[in-house]
C-alpha cells in the first residue's frame, strides 16, 4: 500500500505514540495540541538533565553540555527570584548576540516564572528603550555590545552584563559573578507554572509602524519540539526510512538566524534541548566560517532562512570544504525561490532541504515541505502540521474553494495569545480562535499551501494585482541574479508600476533590456518591473532575513 501523508499522520498520531494528540479548549475554542509535550518549559529544563554531560551549545570552538547548562540556568534563576525580587509574571529582557549566555538567561528566566522579552540585538538604543519601556522590564541581561549602546540610557530596569568592553556601570552585576560554577545540587525557585501561563513576548519585525510585543505561552514552548520531530519523522517515513530513527538521532544544528527570533530559538534552540541535540552557534552570519564550522564540528543541519542557504551555494569556497556531514538544510521566515531547490541539488546532491512558514505569532512551524514533496512542488511551503488547521478567507471572511488566492488563517497550540498590551491589534489579528496572517495564499486539492505574496506587498497595477514574491521568483530563474527586491513605483495612469532591485552576481553585467526579455518569457507582460535598479552590495534585510522594503523603495525612488 502505497505511503500517502495521511495514512502516515494515522500512523503516527495514533494512541499510545509519541505524536498522539489531544483535543482540548483554549480562551474559548477548540485546539489540538500533542499529548505527551511538556507542559512548561520549567518541565522541559528540568528533562534536558537526562542528556548529561552531552555536548548543547558550542560556540567559538567550546562548549557547554546538558548538566552545564542546567546548573547555571538554575543558579540564575536563584539569583533572579532572590536577590533581584523577579517573581512570576514580571518581564526580563534579553539583548544579546547569540552567544551560550542567551540561551542560559532565557532558560534562568523562565524557570523562575518570569516572561522572557527577547530583543533585536540590531536595535538602535531608541529601538532598545521603546521595547523596555513597552514590556515594562525588571531587569535587563545585555551583551557588553549592548550595555554600551545603552550607556547614557536612565535604566529603570537593573542590568546584568555579560562579556562587557568596558567597565560596567555602578549597580551593574557581571553574568558570570552571578551564575559562577556551580556545584553539586541545584534546584529550581518554588513556583507554579502552568500551560497557558505568558511566558514569552518576541516582538514583530516592525517593518511598518512600532513593533508589538508578541505575548506567547508556555504550552508554545512546549509544543514546539514535539512539531519539529514530528516535521522529521513525517519526511523519513515519507522518503522509505526508518522514522523512529529521525527522532532518536542525535543532531548538530548550525544557528544560522539570530536566537531572538522564532526560527531560531522555537525551531533550533528548544527542540535541541528535548531531544539532546546540540547547537552550533555564530557571532554573526557568515557563509565561508559556516563551511569551516560544517567541517570542524561535522555539522549535519542548517536552521536558518533561505539567503543563508543561497549564500552557502554560492560560495566560491564551498568545494574546497568536507561538508559531508551535512545532510539537510532548514529554512523558513522568508519566501523561497523554487530555483534554490535545484541549486541544493546541483552543490550538493543527495541533500534534503526543507522549507517551512511559521511567523512570531505562530512560535514555531506550522506548515512544512521536504523531500520528494519539496523537489514536487518547490513553490509550496508544504502541508500543516497535525495540530494546526489552515483556512484561506475572502475580504468578509469566508472560506474560499481550493485554488483561489486569499488570506491566510491559522490556529492550533503553536498560536501566541495575543500582542503585549494591544487589545485592538489582538482582536484584528485573532479572530474566533483563528490568527489572521496577513499573508495571501492559495491551498491545492491535495492540502498543499502557496504562499502567493503579504496582503500589503501587493503592487496594483491598472487595476490588475502583481503579486511580488512571484516576480522575485522569476528573477531568481536569471543565472546572473543573486539577490532580487520588487515593490510597487508611483504611476500617474496606472497607479503603481513594478520596480526591482538587482543585486547581480559578482562579474556578471545585467542591462535591464536582457531582465525584460527574460521576464517576458516567464510571467504576463504587466508584472514585468518597468524599472530596474543595480546594486553591488546586499540588499537590507532584517534581522529574521525579511527585505526591507520600505526603505529600499525610498532609497532608490529619492535617488532618481
Amino acid at each position: 500500500m502505497a505511503l500517502t501523508h495521511d495514512r502516515i499522520q494515522a500512523r503516527l498520531t495514533a494512541p499510545g505514540g509519541l505524536f498522539e494528540m489531544d483535543e482540548i479548549e483554549v480562551r474559548g475554542h477548540p485546539i489540538r495540541t500533542w499529548k505527551h509535550a511538556p507542559p512548561h518549559f520549567r518541565a522541559l529544563l528540568s528533562g534536558s538533565r537526562s542528556h548529561g554531560g552531552k555536548p548543547f551549545l558550542g560556540y567559538d570552538g567550546d562548549w557547554i553540555t546538558f548538566d552545564d547548562h542546567y546548573r547555571r540556568a538554575a543558579a540564575l534563576a536563584l539569583c533572579l527570584a532572590g536577590d533581584y525580587g523577579v517573581r512570576k509574571g514580571d518581564r526580563v529582557a534579553i539583548a544579546m548576540r547569540n552567544y551560550p549566555e542567551w540561551v542560559i538567561a532565557f532558560s534562568a528566566v523562565l524557570a523562575c516564572g518570569a516572561v522572557a522579552v527577547p530583543l533585536n540585538a540590531w536595535w538602535t538604543r531608541p529601538e532598545l528603550e521603546y521595547a523596555l519601556t513597552d514590556c515594562g522590564a525588571t531587569v535587563l541581561i545585555a551583551d557588553g555590545e549592548r550595555a554600551v549602546r545603552m550607556r547614557d540610557t536612565p535604566l529603570t530596569a537593573r542590568l546584568i552584563v555579560t562579556r562587557p568592553l568596558e567597565e560596567p556601570p555602578p549597580g551593574t552585576a557581571l553574568l558570570a559573578d552571578l551564575v559562577g560554577e556551580p556545584g553539586g545540587e541545584v534546584g529550581l525557585p518554588d513556583v507554579r507554572v502552568e500551560p497557558e501561563d505568558p511566558a514569552t513576548i518576541f516582538y514583530t519585525s516592525g517593518t511598518t509602524g512600532r513593533p508589538k510585543g508578541a505575548l506567547g505561552s508556555h504550552r508554545n514552548l512546549g509544543e514546539a519540539p514535539l512539531t519539529i520531530a514530528y516535521s522529521l519523522t513525517r519526511a523519513a517515513a515519507l522518503a522509505g526510512r526508518d522514522a523512529a530513527h529521525a527522532v532518536r538521532r542525535r543532531r548538530v544544528t548550525l544557528l544560522a538566524v539570530p536566537l531572538f527570533h522564532v526560527t531560531g530559538c522555537f525551531a533550533a534552540m528548544i527542540p535541541s534541548l528535548f531531544s539532546g541535540s546540540a547547537v552550533v552557534l555564530m557571532y554573526k552570519w557568515d557563509p565561508g566560517a559556516a563551511l569551516r564550522l560544517i567541517e570542524t564540528e561535522r555539522v549535519t543541519g542548517i536552521a536558518g532562512v533561505p539567503t543563508n542557504a543561497w549564500q552557502l551555494m554560492s560560495h566560491p569556497g564551498l568545494g574546497e570544504h568536507d561538508v559531508s556531514s551535512l545532510g539537510s538544510l532548514s529554512y523558513g521566515g522568508a519566501p523561497a525561490p523554487p530555483r534554490l531547490v535545484e541549486r541544493i541539488a546541483e552543490a550538493l546532491p543527495g541533500r534534503t532541504p526543507s522549507n517551512g512558514y511559521g511567523m512570531t505569532e505562530t512560535t514555531s512551524l506550522v506548515i512544512h515541505n521536504c523531500g520528494a514533496d519539496y523537489a514536487a512542488r518547490p513553490d509550496s511551503v508544504g502541508r500543516p502540521i497535525p495540530t494546526v488547521d489552515v483556512r484561506i478567507t475572502g475580504p468578509s471572511g469566508h472560506d474560499l474553494p481550493p485554488g483561489q488566492v486569499g488570506e491566510l488563517r491559522v490556529r492550533g497550540g503553536p498560536v501566541i495569545t495575543g500582542y503585549w498590551n494591544r487589545p485592538d491589534a489582538t482582536a484584528d489579528t485573532f479572530t474566533d480562535g483563528w490568527l489572521r496572517t496577513g499573508d495571501l495564499a492559495r491551498i491545492d486539492p491535495d492540502g498543499y499551501v502557496y504562499l502567493v505574496d503579504r496582503a500589503k506587498d501587493v503592487v496594483i497595477r491598472g487595476g490588475e494585482n502583481v503579486y511580488c514574491a512571484e516576480v522575485e521568483a522569476a528573477l531568481f530563474e536569471h543565472p546572473a541574479v543573486d539577490d532580487a527586491a520588487v515593490f510597487g513605483i508611483p504611476h500617474d495612469e496606472l497607479g503603481e508600476e513594478v520596480g526591482a532591485v538587482i543585486r547581480p552576481l559578482p562579474g556578471a553585467g545585467l542591462e535591464p533590456g536582457e531582465l525584460t526579455a527574460f521576464l517576458r518569457e516567464r510571467i504576463a507582460p504587466f508584472k514585468v518591473p518597468a524599472r530596474f535598479w543595480f546594486r553591488d552590495t546586499e540588499l537590507p534585510r532584517n534581522a529574521g532575513g525579511k527585505l526591507l522594503k520600505t526603505g529600499l523603495r525610498r532609497e532608490v525612488l529619492g535617488s532618481s
